[in-house]
């Protein structure tokens, strides 16, 4: 179960991973004792870590990679997919 586990995503909301996106990622992602990291094209993020996420610059219709290694990796990676579908609560 220690083994990584990926899952690729899209950025929905019209404004992109900004500001409280990323904060309700990072806070998210600090709930797990698993280590998580976001890719865009050549770029990594930490993604318990709201400057790291930022970063990424990633506008609508960016498509991430969510990897996270860890025992509780599976969990991890479906929350933060969770945050991503839902749109972070905006464009509703």
């Amino acid at each position: 179960m220690d083994e990584v586990q990926e899952k690729i995503i899209r950025v929905g909301n019209s404004l992109g991973l900004h500001a409280r996106p990323a904060g309700k990622i990072s806070q998210e992602a600090q709930r797990y004792a698993a280590s998580i990291t976001v890719h865009s094209c050549d770029m990594e993020a930490d993604a318990k870590s709201i400057l790291d996420l930022l970063t990424l610059a990633a506008p609508q219709g960016t498509e991430l990679i969510l990897r996270a290694h860890g025992p509780d990796a599976a969990d991890a990676l479906s929350s933060l997919s969770k945050l991503f579908e839902d749109m972070f609560g905006e464009d509703r």
